[in-house]
């Protein structure tokens, strides 16, 4: 049954995102819609592409989902519909109330929850998604994956997706919406697939598999247990 709950995230992270810009996007389904640093830098937020079904590489990785999995940061829902269309068990969740209530509607469960929350299935999750630049939350890669480790399971697995140029940057930002309106500033951060390493290394995870599939780039981490090191993988 589809689940939605009206907890709410922090309240800087609700203000940051911005009821009148993002809801609006994904109300509408389309944008546009970026984040723009503080020097003036915008980088585009797909709305049309979130909002549709999943596309050629969304379906790559979604192959190489098992067990239960958690997307955090869901979206509008594309990703936890299609795995439940799948009979796979699925958790999105999302800081906006907006976003939660279209995965609902799209027939997803969802709640309404920062990553940083407490949230179920601490420790048992066999896959984690973070997917559309999310590993970028909390400004902290490493921070975020050590998180991410609290609530995969032992031989858990995380798929994420990384920025395609070979970047490392923690910055503040805000949602614009490129005609004037913004949010408050928040921390971000966008890494490609050189700097995941490190913080996944750093976070108690090895990369065991890189890809790239529709111009985007994708890597598989694997939790490194104790007097174990995980098996690597070609790129």
């Amino acid at each position: 049954m589809a689940e939605v709950s009206v907890a709410r995230a922090p309240e800087p992270i609700r203000a940051a995102w911005r009821d009148d810009l993002y809801a609006a996007a994904l109300r509408t389904g389309r944008g546009p819609l970026f984040l723009r640093r503080g020097d003036g830098w915008l980088l585009p937020l797909e709305v049309e592409r979130w909002c549709a079904a999943p596309d050629a590489a969304d379906l790559a990785v979604l192959e190489r989902c098992r067990g239960s999995v958690l997307d955090i940061g869901c979206g509008p829902g594309r990703l936890v519909a299609a795995l439940t269309a799948r009979g796979r068990p699925v958790l999105g969740i999302d800081v906006h109330p907006e976003a939660v209530r279209r995965t609902v509607r799209s027939g997803g469960r969802a709640l309404c929850r920062s990553v940083f929350q407490r949230l179920p299935g601490g420790g048992r999750w066999d896959t984690v998604l973070l997917m559309d630049g999310n590993i970028g939350i909390g400004g902290d890669p490493a921070a975020l994956l050590t998180r991410v480790a609290e609530l995969a399971a032992d031989d858990g697995v995380a798929l994420v997706e990384t920025a395609l140029p070979d970047v490392d940057e923690r910055v503040r930002v805000r949602v614009d919406d490129g005609r004037g309106a913004r949010g408050d500033a928040f921390p971000w951060a966008r890494v490609g697939a050189r700097a995941l390493r490190s913080a996944a290394e750093a976070a108690g995870w090895r990369v065991t598999g890189q890809w790239r599939a529709e111009e985007r780039s994708f890597a598989e981490l694997r939790r490194v247990a104790a007097g174990r090191v995980a098996p690597a993988q070609p790129s």
